[in-house]
């Protein structure tokens, strides 16, 4: 897993004014916090930040975070963006350690035909577009895929049936339902013994 260093600087001013100054020249305030680490107020080149999260891993990326000579290996997290312009307005980095897991978002990608699905002239529906993870930064893939081409009509996959890479385990209730299907109108409207619901 590639690891991008980015520097910070401590000494930016708090409030709300003195952060929309940071904004104006280009900088995002932020904050690193994680156990052990009293949280340090911090500002980063806003481009910097983008090329930083812009690989595969996106925002889960390792980042080395040099804020003023002590180094941080951290995650960025809770990205709080402007109303109107999407623009990143705050970053919490979230210090790790390396070796132990952590919980993060990826994408669910679905993958397949459902051959039996379609021939029945139901539909495919999927629910979930993102599943939490718990896994080392190194291990937390860039997405999952969910095979639908054993789904069958009035059938469901659950996050518990996915696949997970070696070191993946899911952080989230395993019972919540990623795809489904359901009767589509041709369906809805066959001879009788059509499957139904």
């Amino acid at each position: 897993m590639s690891q991008a260093t980015l520097h910070a600087t401590t000494t930016r001013q708090h409030g709300s004014r003195g952060s929309r100054r940071l904004r104006g020249a280009g900088s995002i305030p932020g904050v690193v916090y994680g156990p052990g680490v009293s949280p340090v107020p911090v500002a980063v080149d806003a481009k910097a930040f983008r090329a930083a999260v812009s690989g595969d891993q996106g925002l889960n990326s390792l980042i080395h975070l040099d804020a003023d000579g002590t180094t941080y290996t951290v995650l960025a997290r809770e990205i709080q963006r402007h109303p109107t312009r999407g623009t990143v307005a705050h970053i919490d980095f979230q210090v790790v350690d390396p070796n132990q897991p952590v919980v993060a978002e990826v994408a669910l990608h679905m993958i397949g035909d459902a051959v039996e699905v379609r021939h029945a002239d139901w539909e495919v529906d999927q629910q979930l577009f993102s599943l939490m993870v718990k896994a080392r930064p190194a291990d937390i893939p860039v997405f999952v895929n969910v095979d639908i081409s054993e789904l069958k009509p009035g059938h469901s996959i659950r996050i518990g049936d996915l696949a997970l890479p070696a070191g993946v385990s899911v952080a989230g209730d395993p019972a919540a339902v990623c795809v489904t299907s359901f009767q589509g109108r041709a369906a809805k409207t066959a001879a009788p013994g059509a499957p139904t619901a």
